[in-house]
């Protein structure tokens, strides 16, 4: 015997007792036809005692069909049964007792075996839900306790309808039995305050603890358009645009408000500025109005007059019920063209505006013509304000992701010290909120200690010099070769002169190379030489292919770009690992002690740090982080000379480095320029410490022409006895670990503009080999370089 039994507080039976009764009411009415039909009820109930008493073996439903119907039947109206969605089922709606035809044809669509489930209704939630009931119903607590509930049931085209279920209890009702547990006044309090406590509610409500007996009416309405707009509501303001999930949900979502299952859904964003459209940078919602071969997007290229004035114009739906229709009046028209290439043979497109200024269109599309017209483009209506709405947070979080970008590239401010920042402008708006005049003020950290690095590309002037002097006399050999074929061709005085110019230039640049020989040579070509060779091109045509081929050997800007972009190439290259090695390794010191920290490429990397407890915001500073810091630092331009000398094989120019590192042994005070968006030291005293950063690298060891750096080698500049000792403690731990050889030099430098008592640790760097694992080579024995003719 299959019965109604759930682990619910209740035991259902099937009953209509309540329904009798209200026909032994009707037995006193003056209606004789009332009373008639009452009779007739009645009669089945004393033939059939069960479906008074009550039943939980469905297995009986069979035998009780016939009466069941004949008793139900004046609940159901006959000529509404094609239209309304009506049933009647056991208590939790389990068991079908009578159903209008409507609903059976909703069921049959479906699909063979299809059971519709009340969504989101757990097995929990019907517990603590029937809980309710007995409260409301038995101890008489005003608690509301009801949702809305739907049923989600796909059509024959396979799209999810969804029902909104409106139930009627009036013929049920709830007697305890006795292992109900009788409920207090403190125990209602207990319930009320842990609705989502299952084992509580278990507790005062045991299994099967009450008997609910009678039977259920649910009306049901077609909410799929107000479903369809709460999704794409709640979509569009809670997902991720980008995710997969929310493409798939949007085209369901337009599914189902358009009744199309194949519907196509396309967005195209329109640029104010530029006055044109452009494609969503997406995956799943492009553009359907614009063609892979449109050009620059522009509206009158894309819209014909009549989308024209409706979209950008007025602002209103542009609808296309049959787009073929429309090409064959209108051939090559667009959008119809575009649209018609995509297989869309109807479609709405409807302008995304805020206060009359256009954001973007949206496009629903379909491969059929008339299903999409200027009639049902009126459901769009109540879905557009939400994407106004979410255009523009779009917009915003654009703009904001922009900002963020050129600040991370262009203005960085250092998460180190960001955190005052934060504060300042925080401070800024709340006394602007209040209508206070005031300024952002600058950020000063005051007694913080810096550390400065470099390992820069030694003689880079030199090299660049002498590149720039390679490609020049290439292109100058090449206008004497041009001009010695143009004398043959046209033997004309002035070409004499030209050449005997192009081969000053090329003497000139051999023996002695300015500064500014460069420009003169370019400007040369440019406004004297140039000129010469355009007319040539109309004189002949051997002329033509002459002057045809000598620019074809150029690169782009009518120059020799050969020699200098091997530099270029290799220094950025250089530039480019230099700055990823410290960068990485940066994070790994950060998480030691929160430090600013800025790095510049030049010809070379240099960096500078703070570190203070000024710029840590909670942690606690010690001179034991910036003794760390400080090792950590040389280790580091160990790891960056390793690097650079490891590049040199494989690049097209071979260059050299030297490293130094500058110890300061004071504190000093940094200020944030907000008009140069960058920390500067602050004061005059503070100023020195700049003055010998960019000095220093060109100072000279007392008595010598030699400068401090050198190839293959860190020099390490202090003014402090102590500095010096803390670093040879440094160097002992870095030679244990094959950093440094114990090659270590002593060094008093000369005077810096009038900074004196400057000396210097230099240390030569170990490098290791590819080629030979586990074994430190000086820059003069590692085995990569000895083959590289330019590096000794």
């Amino acid at each position: 015997m299959k019965g109604l039994e759930k682990n619910l507080p209740f035991k259902f039976y099937i009953s209509f007792e309540k329904l009798f009764l209200h026909y032994e009411e009707l037995l006193q009415s003056d209606n004789p036809m009332l009373v008639e039909k009452a009779v007739k009820i009645l009669e089945i109930a004393k033939e059939y005692p069960a479906l008074k008493e009550g039943f939980d073996d469905i297995s009986l439903l069979e035998e009780y069909k016939v009466p069941i119907d004949a008793i139900l039947r004046d609940l159901f109206n006959s000529s509404l049964s094609n239209n309304e969605i009506k049933i009647a089922t056991s208590g939790m709606q389990e068991v079908m007792l009578y159903s209008t035809d409507r609903f059976d044809a909703i069921i049959e669509n479906a699909g063979q075996g299809f059971q519709p489930e009340i969504r989101n209704m757990l097995e929990v939630d019907k517990f603590i839900f029937g809980c309710c009931a007995i409260l409301k119903s038995f101890y008489n607590v005003k608690i509301d306790f009801g949702r809305p509930m739907y049923y989600d049931i796909p059509d024959a085209n396979g799209i999810m309808r969804h029902y909104r279920i409106a139930t009627n209890g009036d013929f049920m009702q709830i007697e305890p039995t006795e292992k109900a547990v009788k409920i207090t006044d403190k125990d209602i309090s207990i319930l009320l305050d842990n609705f989502n406590d299952i084992e509580i509610w278990k507790k005062y409500f045991p299994v099967g603890s009450y008997i609910a007996k009678g039977f259920v009416i649910s009306n049901m309405f077609d909410v799929t358009l107000d479903n369809a707009i709460s999704e794409l509501k709640t979509n569009l303001l809670a997902l991720d645009k980008s995710s997969k999930l929310f493409l798939t949900n949007f085209h369901e979502i337009f599914k189902s408000m358009f009744n199309v299952p194949d519907i196509k859904i396309g967005f195209t964003i329109f640029d104010e500025d530029e006055h044109n459209f452009r494609s969503l940078p997406s995956d799943g919602v492009s553009s359907l109005i614009m063609r892979s071969d449109c050009g620059d997007g522009k509206c009158e290229t894309l819209l014909c007059e009549d989308a024209y004035d409706a979209l950008i114009n007025k602002n209103k739906y542009f609808a296309i019920s049959d787009v073929a229709a429309k090409l064959n009046k209108n051939p090559g028209t667009m959008p119809y063209q575009a649209l018609n290439e995509k297989g869309i043979q109807s479609a709405v497109i409807a302008p995304i505006s805020n206060h009359g200024k256009l954001l973007g269109l949206l496009e629903v599309a379909s491969p059929r013509p008339l299903e999409l017209n200027s009639i049902n483009a009126n459901k769009l209506d109540d879905v557009i304000p939400y994407l106004v709405v979410t255009i523009l947070r779009s917009k915003n979080e654009e703009k904001n992701r922009i900002e963020a970008i050129i600040q991370q590239e262009c203005t960085s401010i250092h998460d180190s010290v960001f955190w005052k920042f934060e504060k300042e402008a925080r401070r800024f708006l709340n006394e602007v909120s209040v209508g206070r005049k005031t300024n952002f003020n600058e950020i000063v950290f005051d007694d913080v200690y810096p550390l400065y690095g470099q390992i820069d590309i030694k003689e880079s002037s030199v090299a660049r010099n002498d590149s720039t002097k390679k490609d020049l006399l290439i292109q100058l050999n090449l206008l004497n070769k041009v001009f010695d074929q143009v004398s043959k061709e046209e033997s004309l005085p002035i070409y004499d002169e030209i050449k005997y110019r192009i081969k000053s230039f090329i003497n000139d640049i051999r023996d002695e190379y300015k500064n500014n020989s460069e420009q003169i040579i370019l400007d040369f070509l440019q406004e004297e030489i140039n000129p010469v060779l355009e007319h040539l091109r109309k004189v002949s045509r051997n002329l033509r292919d002459l002057v045809n081929n000598y620019f074809d050997s150029l690169n782009e800007g009518d120059i020799i770009y050969k020699y200098r972009k091997d530099y270029d190439e290799s220094v950025n290259e250089i530039n480019k690992a230099m700055a990823a090695i410290i960068d990485e390794k940066q994070q790994e010191a950060q998480k030691m002690f929160p430090h600013y920290f800025e790095r510049y490429k030049t010809d070379g990397v240099e960096h500078t740090m703070y570190i203070g407890s000024s710029i840590s915001k909670n942690k606690q500073f010690s001179t034991l982080y910036l003794n760390n810091l400080r090792l950590w630092q040389l280790q580091v331009m160990c790891d960056m000379e390793n690097e650079f000398y490891r590049l040199q094989p494989n690049l097209a120019y071979k260059m050299k480095a030297a490293s130094l590192i500058l110890v300061h042994n004071t504190t000093l005070s940094i200020r944030f320029r907000l008009d140069e968006h960058k920390f500067d030291v602050d004061g005059t005293y503070n100023a020195r410490y700049e003055i010998i950063k960019k000095r220093l690298d060109k100072s000279l060891i007392y008595g010598t022409k030699e400068r401090v750096t050198q190839e293959g080698k860190i020099a390490i500049v202090y003014a402090s006895p102590k500095d010096e000792q803390e670093y040879l403690r440094y160097i002992k731990l870095l030679q244990v670990q094959k950093y440094i050889s114990d090659d270590i030099e002593m060094l008093e430098l000369e005077s810096l503009q009038g900074v004196s008592g400057l000396k210097a640790i230099r240390v030569q760097v170990l490098y290791t080999s590819k080629e030979h694992l586990n074994q430190y080579f000086t820059l003069d024995e590692l085995p990569e370089l000895k083959a590289v003719s330019s590096i000794k």
